[in-house]
């Protein structure tokens, strides 16, 4: 049984933007959190490191007017339970969950958003159950096959984020974004993370990215590029102009996909690696026109 410890409900009042009702669902034991809002066809954002749903906060309005829109905080982050030990972290542990959230929730004929480690693990997804997924969108993220050894920036972020006694969550995520974010919005990203006990989780993801041939997650990764290189269903690809550490994997992903649409301009335009935070009106407006042109 993994020893877990749960945010206190009284961390998330007030915060700036985020009036969604809190729903849960439990997995192991473990409650997981999300948002659902709207009816219709089925939007589902997937966050990264270190960031939560909240992170989708300027898009679920404009895109839940139409649509069922559903944000979930993978175990460790935002409302979702935290494991205690960064061993209980695995790719396997997060694929797992996500296949529950799935389930339970019923979805299907899904367009995913994806970025960061929503990619990775979206995009796996998309690899091992591609009948479950109608359009893909992809912002800002990559699949790994285990053969590159990252970046020196990556590297560095990775070691920090294991071996800091300090991880100052809302200055991360705003160090990751174009324009620098005000107080009251870095504190709603550090919400989730009263003290470092809750943090095994934001320390674990960067170490999950294979970075060697034999690690547990190439396998998905490798099918993820097989089952994109044959994709047949609409495909949007909206990276942003300032994210030094990934936004080189545009191309990758604009050459891999068959079906890859870009953007006006080729790029989301003022934007870092958290384009969420510098254009969420702008992408979810993106997706929407993306969604007209390929209705149901």
């Amino acid at each position: 049984m993994i020893d877990f410890i749960r945010t206190p409900e009284s961390q998330f009042s007030d915060l700036p933007g985020w009036s969604y009702t809190p729903h849960y669902l439990e997995w192991q034991g473990m409650r997981m959190h999300y948002v659902d809002e709207g009816a219709g066809e089925t939007i589902l954002l997937l966050h990264g490191e270190p960031s939560w749903s909240y992170l989708y906060r300027k898009m679920i309005p404009a895109l839940s007017e139409n649509h069922r829109v559903v944000a979930f905080d993978w175990l460790g982050f935002g409302r979702s339970d935290k494991p205690k030990k960064i061993s209980d972290y695995t790719f396997d542990f997060h694929f797992r969950s996500f296949e529950h959230v799935l389930h339970a929730l019923d979805l299907k004929d899904i367009t995913v958003v994806v970025q960061d480690w929503g990619g990775l693990l979206g995009l796996a997804m998309v690899g091992q159950r591609p009948e479950l997924f109608k359009r893909i969108v992809i912002m800002n993220t990559f699949i790994p096959d285990g053969t590159d050894k990252g970046s020196k920036a990556f590297n560095v972020w990775k070691a920090f984020a294991l071996n800091s006694p300090i991880l100052p969550i809302g200055r991360i995520i705003s160090q990751g974004t174009y324009r620098p974010l005000d107080k009251a919005i870095r504190k709603a990203y550090d919400a989730p993370f009263p003290s470092a006990k809750y943090k095994a989780g934001a320390r674990a993801f960067p170490a999950l990215v294979p970075m060697q041939t034999d690690d547990p997650a190439v396998p998905y990764m490798v099918k993820a590029r097989e089952v994109l290189g044959q994709w047949d269903k609409p495909c949007l690809v909206a990276f942003s102009d300032n994210d030094p550490v990934i936004g080189g994997a545009r191309g990758f992903f604009a050459d891999l996909v068959p079906t890859a649409e870009g953007i006006p301009g080729k790029r989301v335009k003022d934007a870092g690696h958290f384009l969420q935070e510098d254009a969420g009106e702008e992408i979810a407006q993106l997706i929407l026109d993306f969604l007209e042109r390929h209705p149901a």
